[in-house]
């Protein structure tokens, strides 16, 4: 079979996979307050399109999902398309979804993993295999692996976290911020990590626009994932006031009146947190993972994204250089060779 067709036939399969979870998630927020996320057809209109993914194939997105105090998420099939014909296709996979659901019994045990995981993020508690089994995954524990890896996934494209096995003797997991928030210690961990995917994506937008996006540009992704800038979101509220004003405020975006513009119209760049607290690599990656490609893939960003991790690189080696070259001399005023 050739390449693409089989690349085509996995992104198919990963749309009908992620659809028939979503009517899971839909019922379990209804009974048992789950979290989850949602995939819509997401293709960015960047210009720098990854090589051998095709337009129309571009696998899915997940939409995201929220933690509240309780740990709640909402989900939604959405996709561009609106007004009735965009319900009709709703309502028909909400459809599919349902059949799909029952067809698939992981769905619930990936949802309520998922509820779990975000429980244990906020109480700061350790993540174990053993309390996996024992609180969750109760009656399919041969499908632990399975259930894990889809969790996981939903976990770090809805909220940029990464599941990571911090020590493989006692299976001991650990849930890690795509950003070292390590800029000040001003910022409540909990909040960022509910817009930490929105973050991702929108950063993703102005470094493919040349690290410099237009907001029609971000509004144009954001659309297509069912993010608009004039109503509610389920998750982020008030998307517009998130990214013109409270990532603003937590410079992890700037947001200017292009010059001279008239009516005025605006644009996005990184704010110097995105700069300290990720890396263009790191973006890079995470939208690779969206369209279920390689960081490569992206020829002319992946260029851009090595440099800057050399420049980083030769920067974190001068900054430890002049660190040892300051405690040297502090030694040298403390001890004083003998004359």
């Amino acid at each position: 079979m050739p390449r693409g067709h089989k690349s085509k036939l996995r992104a198919r399969e990963k749309r009908r996979q992620a659809c028939t979870e979503i009517q899971g998630l839909e019922d379990a927020q209804a009974t048992a307050a789950a979290a989850g996320e949602s995939p819509s057809s997401f293709c960015p209109p960047f210009e720098d399109r990854p090589q051998n993914v095709p337009a129309a194939g571009t696998p899915s997105i997940p939409q995201a999902a929220q933690g509240t105090s309780s740990a709640t998420a909402a989900v939604s099939c959405t996709n561009s398309g609106e007004g009735a014909n965009g319900q009709k296709e709703e309502s028909s996979k909400s459809s599919k979804g349902t059949e799909g659901s029952q067809r698939d019994p992981l769905n619930k045990q990936v949802v309520l993993l998922v509820q779990f995981l975000l429980q244990k993020y906020q109480k700061k508690e350790p993540i174990t295999k053993a309390d996996m089994l024992k609180f969750v995954i109760k009656r399919s524990k041969c499908h632990f692996k399975e259930i894990l890896k889809r969790a996981s996934e939903h976990m770090e494209l809805a909220f940029g976290v990464d599941l990571k096995e911090v020590d493989p003797t006692r299976h001991c997991y650990a849930l890690v911020s795509k950003l070292d928030l390590t800029f000040d210690s001003t910022i409540d961990e909990e909040e960022i990590m509910l817009k930490t995917g929105l973050l991702m994506i929108v950063l993703g937008v102005v470094f493919m626009k040349g690290n410099c996006a237009p907001e029609e540009a971000v509004w144009e992704v954001l659309n297509i994932m069912g993010v608009y800038a004039e109503r509610k979101h389920f998750i982020y509220g008030e998307p517009k006031k998130v990214i013109t004003e409270d990532l603003v405020q937590l410079k992890y975006l700037q947001y200017r009146q292009v010059p001279d513009s008239d009516p005025p119209r605006y644009e996005f760049l990184w704010g110097p947190r995105a700069h300290a607290e990720t890396s263009k690599m790191r973006v890079l990656e995470f939208l690779a993972k969206v369209h279920d490609t390689v960081p490569s893939a992206f020829p002319s960003c992946y260029e851009e994204a090595v440099r800057d991790e050399e420049e980083r690189a030769r920067a974190r080696a001068a900054a430890r250089a002049a660190i040892a070259s300051v405690r040297s001399g502090a030694m040298a005023s403390n001890f004083p060779e003998a004359k």
